[in-house]
């Protein structure tokens, strides 16, 4: 299949520059790119969506190249952005940007015959001289125009800054070089970026003669309207530091059924017709939440690699009831970023064990708990008041429950 075909029936494709045309090139091999910039220490799930799209490329065969923005990201980028970007240091923007270089040399195949190219584009921006810059490439621009580009035309009410107006001739400028090193036909990114990569493609037009086309891929939204990509702690990060690879795998879990179909079409590798037995098995048995699984097993994979993923897994199958036996001892210290974790002595009873995991707020509610068969240790119910090694799994550890939601990870001395 075309890879353009398989991106439309996936519902990737926003906007595109002349698709039709772009299908016929893609016959062929070609070469295309993405930027990133360093807005913070790390990428996150709206990025994640960007690289598995540019994966998808490399997978079919075609050149790709993620472009770290250490030139852009001191810059900022307006689009999107209801307000100015704080600007950040060089210091630190080049900090940024070898964090993320590092990120996206897991994401994208750089071994391979077929490897892709990593660029930053501090290394052309930097040496640019502003009358040489002014005149090679400011001219190609109209006011007009970028007056129009709706990354400008959303902030002229609360007040845009030169510097962000100016963003869009970088980012220009960007493909431009892109294109003369190393042929580079094609820039995808989301959708707010379109007046970037329009840009983009009229300075190469005009500069060179030449024709270049852009793909823009949707906004995500949750069925409810709500942004995409946030939980209550806020942004979901692919830096196991930031977000943990637990509430990682959690938040995939906890895709609403009405959601779970285009995530899956959008984040995974799957072909369009396991996915569509996905979605059958989602009408016929949806308690099972098996698309649920499966995406959340598939992304966490991708992220942070099949040990992690398989990690994840048991311990939310443990903490939601089931599997205790079949935790490892390494997940057990894991668990302790999860869960509240309290260290005792293996002499304390469970009433004692109720109360300084915070389960029970007095020893008399505690042996209330204990008596209506309300905690469960290990994954079974117990009403045994006395606690030690021997009940422990690695003559450490208790996972306790109490009631359906409230665990605590009792780690005994």
């Amino acid at each position: 299949m075309n890879i353009i075909d398989d991106l439309n029936q996936r519902g990737i494709i926003y906007q595109c520059t002349n698709i039709d045309e772009l299908k016929k090139k893609i016959q062929d091999k070609i070469c295309l790119y993405a930027g990133f910039d360093p807005t913070a220490e790390s990428l996150h799930l709206g990025n994640l969506f960007i690289i598995v799209t540019l994966r998808r490329f490399q997978l079919a065969g075609h050149k790709v190249i993620a472009l770290v923005g250490g030139g852009t990201g001191l810059i900022g980028d307006p689009s999107g952005k209801s307000e100015e970007r704080q600007l950040n240091t060089e210091e630190v923007v080049q900090m940024w940007s070898e964090k993320i270089k590092t990120q996206l040399q897991r994401f994208l195949d750089f071994d391979s015959e077929n490897k892709a190219i990593l660029e930053n584009n501090y290394n052309w921006l930097q040496k640019e001289k502003l009358i040489s810059f002014l005149r090679d490439i400011g001219k190609h621009f109209s006011i007009n125009e970028m007056l129009d580009k709706e990354s400008v035309k959303s902030r002229l009410q609360t007040g845009i800054s030169y510097t962000e107006f100016s963003y869009m001739l970088l980012q220009a400028y960007d493909y431009l070089n892109l294109y003369q090193k190393h042929n580079c036909i094609l820039q995808i990114g989301g959708s707010d970026q379109w007046g970037n990569i329009t840009a983009g493609t009229d300075l190469i037009r005009k500069k060179l003669g030449k024709q270049a086309y852009g793909l823009t891929l949707p906004l995500i939204t949750k069925s409810d309207g709500t942004k995409f990509g946030k939980s209550e702690g806020g942004a979901i990060w692919l830096d196991k530091e930031k977000t943990i690879p637990y509430h990682f795998y959690q938040f995939w879990i906890n895709t609403d059924d009405k959601d779970v179909i285009k995530l899956l079409k959008y984040y995974t590798f799957l072909p369009l017709e396991e996915i569509e037995k996905l979605k059958n098995e989602l009408k016929t048995n949806p308690e099972k939440r098996t698309a649920q699984k499966t995406l959340a097993k598939l992304v966490t994979e991708y992220v942070h690699g099949k040990d992690i993923a398989r990690q994840v897994e048991r311990i939310s199958t443990a903490l939601f009831g089931e599997g205790v036996e079949n935790l490892k001892e390494k997940d057990f210290v894991e668990m302790t970023k999860i869960i509240p974790t309290v260290n005792i002595q293996d002499d304390d009873s469970l009433e004692d064990i109720l109360v300084k995991s915070n389960l029970a707020s007095s020893k008399k509610q505690a042996r209330e708990f204990i008596a209506n068969r309300a905690v469960n240790i290990n994954g079974k119910t117990s009403s045994d008041k006395t606690i030690d090694k021997s009940t422990a799994i690695y003559n450490k550890y208790l996972l306790i429950r109490r009631g359906k939601k409230n665990y605590a990870l009792v780690i005994l001395k």
